[in-house]
C-alpha cells in the first residue's frame, strides 16, 4: 500500500523528496516563526527516521548534518523502505541570533519538550509551545530520532546514550525492551557512546525534557544525541562523521540495505574510545583557584584517578593549582578560553559508569 507521508507543509508521495515548513509560532511583526522540514518517503515502507538539529542556534554542524543525510537519502529513495524526516533548524530565533539560546527566553530551549509525568500548574510560554508542536509532528510519525548537536570548541565526537527512565508511564520491562533499541541506534552511528548522567543528575538538568530524552522517555521511541565537534563552524570531518553515522542506522533498522558507496563508512575518521569500560557524561575536573588554564591532557586522551590534566597559573605563569581527575575515563572536550574561576570546569570527560541503563525514575531508588 502506498503511504503519503505529511510533515508540516511537506508532502511527500513514495518516491519523492519534498521541503516544507513547520508552523512554529505567530510572530509580533507579522507572519509566522517556522522550522523547515525535508520528507524523504521511500519506494517502500519502513520505519521512519527523523533527524534534527539547531536547536541551540550557534551549533553549525548540526544544522548541516540534517541538511545533508537528507540530501543523501533523497538520492537513494527508490531503495529507501520507509522514511527520512529531516528539521535541520529546529530554533531559527537561536539561529538568527548565532547563539545557544533564543530570544523567545533566555535559557536553554533545549529543555522545553514534553514530560509526561511533569506536572505544572504554569501555563507554557512560546518556548515551550514551539517545543510542543515539533514534538508532536516528530511522534506523529518517528520510529527512531538522531538529534545532532555540537559541544565545544575542539571536542572530539561522541554519541550521548540517555538513562531510560521507568516508573509510571513505562514499566521496567517495557524500558528494558527499549533500552535494547536504544543501544542498537547508539552503536550504529559509529560514535564513542557515553551514556547520560546518573538518573538524579539528569533528572535535575531537566534532559528527560531535551529533544532526545523527551522523544526517549515520554514517546517511548528509541532517540540519541550526536555530538559533533564545535560550535559555530562547520567541521568538515564532524559532518562527514555525522551524515555517515545517520545512514548506518537507517541501514541497522532496515531503511537501506546497504551503505550507499559514495558515502564514507560511520565510524571513519573520528578518534575510537581510548577505554573499554563502560563510560558516561562528566563536566570536570573543577578548579579551586581562579587564574589562566594550562591543559596538560589532549582530546581524546586516557586519564587515570588523580592524574593531573591541567594547570592554573598566575597571569605571571606561577602555578597556583594541579587539576587532577575525580575519575578513570578521558577527556572529551577542554574548556574554552584561558580565564577560569574557582569552581568552574577545565574539561568535559567521559568517566567509568557502574550505573545502570535502565532506571528508576524516582530519584531516591536511582
Amino acid at each position: 500500500m502506498d503511504v503519503t507521508l505529511a510533515v508540516g507543509s511537506a508532502v511527500a508521495e513514495p518516491g519523492e523528496r519534498a521541503d516544507g515548513w513547520i508552523e512554529a509560532t505567530p510572530l509580533p511583526t507579522g507572519g509566522d516563526e517556522r522550522l523547515p522540514v525535508i520528507a524523504v518517503n521511500g519506494a517502500e515502507e519502513g520505519p521512519t527516521l527523523w533527524v534534527t538539529g539547531g536547536v541551540h542556534g550557534d551549533e553549525a554542524t548540526g544544522v548541516a548534518v540534517a541538511q545533508d543525510a537528507a540530501a543523501a537519502f533523497a538520492d537513494v529513495r527508490d531503495d529507501l523502505a520507509g522514511a527520512v524526516v529531516a528539521v535541520p533548524v529546529v530554533s531559527p530565533a537561536g539561529l538568527r541570533r548565532n547563539e545557544r539560546t533564543s530570544y523567545y527566553g533566555g535559557d536553554d530551549p533545549n529543555r522545553y519538550f514534553p514530560d509526561a509525568e511533569r506536572e505544572s500548574s504554569r501555563p507554557p510560554e512560546t518556548q515551550e509551545r514551539i517545543a510542543t508542536r515539533l514534538f508532536e509532528a516528530l511522534t506523529d510519525s518517528a520510529d527512531l530520532l538522531v538529534d545532532c548537536h555540537t559541544a565545544q570548541v575542539g571536542s572530539m565526537p561522541f554519541t550521548i546514550r540517555d538513562r531510560v527512565l521507568h516508573g509510571e508511564e513505562r514499566t521496567e520491562a517495557e524500558a528494558e525492551a527499549l533500552a535494547e533499541d536504544l543501544d542498537r541506534l547508539a552503536g550504529a552511528l559509529g560514535l564513542p557512546v557515553l551514556t547520560e548522567y546518573p538518573a538524579e543528575e539528569y533528572l535535575e538538568q531537566s534532559l528527560q525534557r531535551s529533544t532526545a530524552g523527551a522523544v526517549l522517555n515520554t514517546a517511548g521511541i528509541p532517540a540519541v544525541t550526536a555530538e559533533l565537534g564545535g560550535h559555530s563552524v562547520v567541521e568538515a570531518d564532524a559532518r562527514r562523521a555525522g551524515v555517515a553515522g545517520v545512514v548506518a542506522a537507517a541501514v541497522e533498522f532496515g531503511l537501506l540495505a546497504d551503505r550507499p558507496p559514495s558515502l564514507a563508512a560511520a565510524g571513519d575518521g573520528v578518534p575510537d574510545a581510548p577505554v573499554e569500560y563502560p563510560v558516561r557524561r562528566f563536566v570536570g575536573p573543577r578548579t579551586e583557584t581562579a587564574g589562566v588554564v594550562r591543559h596538560r591532557v589532549a582530546v581524546g586522551e586516557p586519564v587515570e584517578a588523580g592524574e593531573v590534566v591541567a594547570d592554573v597559573v598566575t597571569p605571571h605563569g606561577e602555578v597556583l593549582e594541579a587539576v587532577e581527575s575525580e575519575r578513570d575515563g578521558y577527556v572529551i572536550g577542554r574548556a574554552e578560553g584561558v580565564a577560569v574561576y574557582e569552581g568552574q570546569a577545565v574539561a568535559s570527560m567521559a568517566v567509568r559508569d557502574d550505573g545502570d541503563l535502565v532506571v528508576p525514575r524516582d530519584a531516591d531508588g536511582a
